[in-house]
């Protein structure tokens, strides 16, 4: 019971900014330009400035575990380039290929990992560590594949699809957080507390505006009608990629925050920075916005499940 309050606690904060979201565009307390103008602010300040300030406050030197790092990275890859390959290889409307596969693999690590760490543990532990496994890889294959299977991509050929999107990658904003992040963590840089509490009040913006503008931009009807692709990236995202590299993590002796971690890294729900991204990249943002509501959703039952699994194979204390 208590692990399942635990998630509920989780995870029903997030899905009701979402409803709360809708809400305010209903009666009109927010509009599409709102939305519009908070998705820009959130991909291009509040989300690299979150990404920076958890990897900047990991001291890599001290801390780095080749081993689990090396782990993270290998899940993580291999999930994308499975998932996409199948995605490419049965989907019949290709248009759907960048959201489909971005939600089907992108977790909330960033934003869910830490703080599920600290709610059972006390401290951050291992997150950082794996943030720093899967995290880059998150966002260098969203901008890789939203480039690759954008629904404008007919304008330009193949060989400057692929330039498009390694141009992408290095201006991409994210990115740029994620290597100062990991600059500044492997350099052991101390900033004023004035420069650090302005990073920390943009980064604390992002998923609140996040949430706030894909329940504004949330269209039922249309979700509905891709009720299908949702449902199974859904199923990849909280149960499907947990259920096949748990095991191999739990073979590979990791334990407790390490393992909490994996979990978070494989089985939360699908993070609100790909739906902005596809907002942003001309992919198909709402599939994008309805497999984060989904997988928000659910992820209270399936989360709980996973953690009440490994309790009980005494995988975790």
């Amino acid at each position: 019971m208590n692990n399942f309050l635990f998630s509920l606690n989780a995870t029903v904060p997030v899905f009701a900014v979402i409803v709360l979201g809708h809400f305010f565009k209903r009666i009109g307390l927010i509009d599409e330009h709102f939305a519009s103008v908070a998705n820009k602010c959130v991909f291009k300040a509040c989300l690299p400035c979150l990404v920076f300030q958890d990897l900047a406050d990991t001291n890599i030197r001290k801390n780095f575990d080749f081993k689990y790092v090396g782990f993270c990275f290998i899940a993580t890859l291999t999930s994308i380039l499975v998932v996409w390959f199948l995605a490419k290889k049965f989907m019949r409307d290709k248009s759907m290929v960048g959201a489909f596969v971005q939600g089907a693999y992108r977790s909330s690590a960033a934003i869910l990992g830490i703080a599920f760490i600290q709610n059972i543990y006390g401290t951050s532990g291992m997150a950082p560590l794996m943030i720093i496994g899967s995290v880059p890889l998150y966002n260098i294959f969203a901008v890789i594949i939203l480039t690759l299977e954008s629904n404008n991509k007919e304008n330009f050929g193949d060989n400057s699809r692929i330039k498009h999107a390694l141009k992408n990658i290095l201006k991409n904003p994210i990115i740029i957080g994620i290597f100062f992040g990991l600059a500044a963590s492997f350099l052991n840089i101390n900033f004023p507390r004035m420069i650090d509490k302005t990073i920390n009040n943009l980064a604390v913006m992002a998923s609140p505006l996040a949430l706030i503008s894909i329940g504004a931009t949330f269209e039922g009807r249309k979700a509905l009608a891709k009720i299908k692709p949702t449902m199974a990236a859904s199923l990849i995202k909280l149960v499907v990629l947990a259920g096949i590299f748990l095991p191999v993590a739990a073979y590979f002796g990791f334990r407790d925050q390490k393992l909490i971690a994996i979990v978070i890294m494989l089985a939360s729900p699908c993070t609100p920075t790909s739906y902005i991204m596809a907002k942003n990249m001309d992919g198909d943002d709402t599939l994008a916005a309805s497999i984060v509501v989904s997988t928000t959703l659910f992820s209270s039952v399936t989360l709980t499940g996973w953690i009440f699994l490994m309790k009980s194979l005494s995988l975790i204390q």
